[in-house]
């Protein structure tokens, strides 16, 4: 299976490195297509007091670090078009934010580069609706129809991370994956599905006693791959601290989940 794990925020040198060393075990899994996740920036934080990052020049420098040092395929977010060619010299996949995910911009400049992209469905969107963003690249790509087989050799996954409506809580939809998957391979995003926005007084909350079980019923319906934010210590972790998984958690899920799917 596909993983895709880190800290939501490269918060600092220090703690990125100390978070990728525990992460080493999934890199040498061979039953695993391990990426190394965090973001240079956090764009749409709910207020202006809220940790960001440490910017696009400090935050891909550190990441081209971790590739070094680890041997790592690394995995961010991209907000602008005008990110995209930077970005792509350092990563191996893309990711389109959520909120984004609509912008044809951003998914034209991704898909003219050779990397593997990653859209993140809509909090606002149906699973049906993301054939649009799949098909933007994939035309863009010189193919025409949006199927798994054409995504996967182009190289497009789509993500499920929940919809919302408006009233601070996530809720996961689990036919979106079955429907999702006939136009891309598909990334269950166990963190963010457990998120609450704006519930801690003007910070985003959440739940992450939940993604177990979210995660394993994800596993149940049957995807290609599981995106999970984690940290050695969640709750002094400056961005989704509520919603991450502690290192050791996230080992015994992912045992789990392959259990799950060998059955």
């Amino acid at each position: 299976m596909t993983l895709l794990s880190g800290p939501c925020v490269i918060e600092s040198e220090e703690n990125i490195f100390k978070i990728a060393k525990s992460l080493e075990k999934y890199h040498q899994d061979k039953t695993i297509d391990f990426y190394f996740k965090a973001s240079f920036d956090k764009a749409n934080r709910t207020s202006l007091e809220s940790f960001r990052g440490l910017g696009m020049d400090e935050g891909l420098r550190i990441l081209q670090k971790v590739k070094d040092d680890f041997g790592y395929k690394i995995v961010t977010d991209v907000h602008e078009s005008t990110q995209v060619s930077q970005v792509a010299e350092v990563v191996d996949m893309l990711q389109i934010p959520a909120f984004l995910c609509r912008q044809t911009d951003l998914l034209v400049a991704c898909a003219k580069t050779d990397k593997i992209i990653n859209i993140k469905k809509g909090q606002f969107l149906s699973g049906e609706a993301m054939e649009y963003p799949v098909l933007k690249v994939l035309q863009t790509r010189a193919c025409d129809e949006a199927t798994y087989e054409n995504s996967l050799k182009h190289g497009v996954f789509l993500c499920e991370r929940g919809n919302s409506f408006g009233y601070g809580n996530m809720v996961v939809d689990m036919r979106n994956l079955v429907t999702m998957r006939n136009f891309a391979p598909v990334i269950f995003d166990a963190t963010h599905s457990v998120q609450m926005p704006t519930a801690q007084n003007g910070k985003t909350g959440g739940d992450s006693s939940m993604v177990p079980f979210l995660a394993s019923g994800a596993a149940a319906v049957g995807v290609d791959g599981f995106f999970m934010e984690t940290h050695f210590d969640p709750s002094i972790a400056l961005s989704d601290g509520p919603n991450m998984i502690t290192i050791e958690k996230l080992e015994a899920l992912i045992q789990k989940i392959k259990k799950i799917q060998e059955i």
